[in-house]
């Protein structure tokens, strides 16, 4: 409880500084708001969101809407060709059969709203917690369009302020505001203003912000929808970066091919595309899962490039390259009979997250039905499914760190998600959810609203 109420009270805080700047706002000698942390759960093809504690596992909330509008956005679809083309494209492929609702979300730092990005919609709403906690269809205080037709991944910055939303058939991340403020330049800003871009490679994915927010790892993954999954395709699925852009200006400051980084490493005929990654404390190295490996890959972004290249420019000016994969780590492949064609958005391994002592990774084994947990430096794992838990662990598709030194992992197949302790190797709960939970994030809520619940 002494964590839960220091975590509550930090983010009130920095909520508090950047609300006084806002004409009108709360007068910063009111007392802060009691925050309880949380687990959101998105539930994809259900639309709705699950609220789960993020210290004892109680389900707290079931079924919460996230698409209150679907009526009105249902039919506006209908009234535009290109958009219900797009609209049943990514329901028979990404979607499986059914249509994709809610990808990802964040709180604001005074849990008042979530953000939901919204795959089949092509857009992310702001979404008034306590209103769609009580039933009320107007719960929805902002929306904003992709450029695109569908979004996706997203992230929000150390300082709660910035939210990255991938826009996934446009090639670029959108930038929004997560808070009301009035910028140095006097311009104000509320919460959903659209910001800026910045480019990325063919269907953008994942973006993470480093510590200080000064920098951001973003990945695309390519055409996984899409036929031609042997090897000698591979390049037909577009092409797919890793990079490494800078915050203050969203300039790219370096940028990799991670096929043919796995090349030069002795690993050919591997897939470029960049699943789920996770950072090293020291944000030296970065691992990530690529398209049909089971496992993951080490990348070190400071090592010199293993060709010797010195053309990399940046800002005009050559550079030495640097970069380059170090280690793969391979983890049991149960399907290996499976055709490529047959890898759900060609994820062999789908969720990927690290503790904060950074010496064990948690993987979602998507295509295998399990979890692991990873030691770092030896490689040596642990495998958690029915077997080993008693529970099923059913097309698991996302992992990300939870409070004390936990991994909580989306287990998609089984409706449920689970929670695994990384310094004891223990499944500490298992609890059902909703319809396809996909992504798992950390939050908050006021302790006041979920006293009414």
């Amino acid at each position: 409880m002494l964590r839960r109420l220091t975590l509550a009270t930090t983010a009130t805080a920095l909520c508090a500084a950047s609300l006084a700047l806002v004409p009108g706002a709360a007068p910063a000698q009111e007392p802060p708001t009691r925050l309880r942390d949380v687990m959101w759960v998105g539930n994809n093809w259900a639309g709705t969101a699950s609220i789960v504690d993020a210290d004892d596992f109680t389900v707290l909330k079931r079924g919460v809407d996230l698409i209150p509008d679907k009526a009105q956005e249902l039919a506006d679809i209908r009234k535009d060709l290109v958009a219900q083309a797009y609209f049943l494209l990514i329901r028979y492929g990404p979607g499986e059969g059914h249509d994709q609702f809610v990808d990802d979300m964040f709180t604001t730092r005074d849990g008042r709203y979530l953000a939901v990005s919204r795959p089949s919609f092509a857009d992310v709403v702001w979404i008034d917690i306590a209103k769609a906690t009580a039933g009320d269809p107007d719960s929805i205080v902002r929306e904003q369009p992709m450029d695109g037709h569908r979004s996706d991944h997203m992230a929000v910055s150390p300082d709660g302020r910035r939210l990255l939303v991938s826009d996934s058939t446009e090639r670029q991340v959108i930038e929004f505001s997560m808070v009301d403020e009035v910028l140095p330049d006097g311009t104000v800003v509320t919460m959903g203003d659209r910001m800026r871009t910045f480019a990325s490679g063919e269907t953008p994915h994942e973006s993470n912000y480093t510590r200080d927010g000064e920098q951001i790892f973003h990945a695309s993954i390519g055409l996984v929808y899409t036929p031609g999954d042997l090897p000698l395709l591979d390049g037909l699925k577009g092409d797919r970066w890793f990079q490494v852009v800078r915050s203050s200006d969203f300039s790219v400051q370096r940028r990799w091919g991670i096929g043919r980084e796995l090349a030069e490493a002795g690993y050919p005929e591997m897939s470029s595309a960049v699943r789920p990654m996770a950072v090293s404390p020291d944000e030296r190295y970065v691992y990530f899962q690529v398209s049909f490996f089971h496992g993951f890959v080490e990348f070190d972004t400071q090592a010199p490039d293993l060709n010797g290249r010195t053309d990399y420019k940046l800002g005009g000016v050559p550079e030495p390259a640097v970069g380059a994969v170090t280690r793969l780590v391979p983890l049991p492949n149960r399907v290996p009979k499976m055709p490529r064609e047959q890898y759900v958005n060609d994820s062999a391994h789908h969720g990927l997250s690290i503790n904060a002592d950074g010496d064990t990774l948690c993987v979602a084994g998507t295509m295998d039905d399990y979890a692991a947990l990873v030691d770092r430096e030896s490689g040596r794992y642990r495998i958690f499914d029915e077997a080993t838990t008693g529970h099923t662990y059913l097309k698991p598709y996302w992992t990300t760190e939870g409070l004390h030194d936990t991994c909580w992992v989306s287990l998609s197949g089984s409706d449920a998600v689970a929670v695994i302790d990384t310094e004891t190797g223990e499944e500490l709960a298992y609890r059902e959810v909703g319809d396809h939970p996909q992504r798992v994030r950390h939050g908050f809520v006021p302790e006041a609203l979920v006293d009414t619940w």
